[in-house]
């Protein structure tokens, strides 16, 4: 039989478990929120109100992501300070990672700070133009102000879409790494 030893707060308390813990919440919020939260609720609600539930959502979404990724990121480093002077080598492994981590607060960031709020300020002019032209945004015959707010919302949308689905692609490799090496430094 193993050696049975008692568990301790300090045991629990590593670094490595808080910061495993804190990509594990990274992970499987970005992935909620991408695939599943925002599917449920474009079903159910209706247009306008889905707009607002994600007004209000996305950018708790975007501060957690910068705030859980930069924190990734700075506790990376400090367990791997060599990367810092290897940053032009991003074919190392521990260098990688600081670019999957650097990606997700760089995407993160452009969609909190910028595509998100110039998606929302589009939206709200769409909601506007819609009671003042009495017709839906997808209705025949909307005016060339309606067809310019659509355009400008599918380019955000599309771009804000984008930047979200390579944060989760560069947490899944991140995942993959830090399953099969660890979170380890030295």
């Amino acid at each position: 039989m193993a050696k049975a030893d008692l568990l301790s707060l300090g045991d629990i308390l590593s670094v490595d478990g808080l910061y495993l813990l804190g990509y594990s919440w990274l992970f499987g919020m970005s992935v909620w929120i991408s695939f599943f939260g925002g599917v449920i609720a474009y079903k159910t609600l209706p247009r306008q109100q889905f707009g607002q539930l994600q007004h209000k959502t996305f950018p708790i979404y975007f501060v957690l992501s910068l705030g859980i990724s930069s924190s990734l990121l700075a506790i990376w480093i400090a367990k791997h300070p060599d990367v810092t002077s290897q940053l032009t080598r991003p074919t190392l492994a521990d260098v990688a990672q600081v670019y999957a981590l650097g990606s997700v607060l760089f995407n993160q960031g452009l969609n909190k700070f910028v595509v998100g709020p110039l998606t929302s300020s589009t939206m709200f002019a769409r909601h506007k133009l819609e009671k003042e032209e009495g017709k839906v945004y997808s209705d025949p015959g909307v005016s060339q102000d309606m067809l310019k707010l659509n355009r400008r919302f599918g380019m955000l949308h599309g771009i804000s879409s984008l930047a979200n689905l390579f944060s989760v692609i560069s947490l899944v490799f991140h995942g993959l790494y830090i399953g099969k090496a660890g979170v380890k430094g030295y």
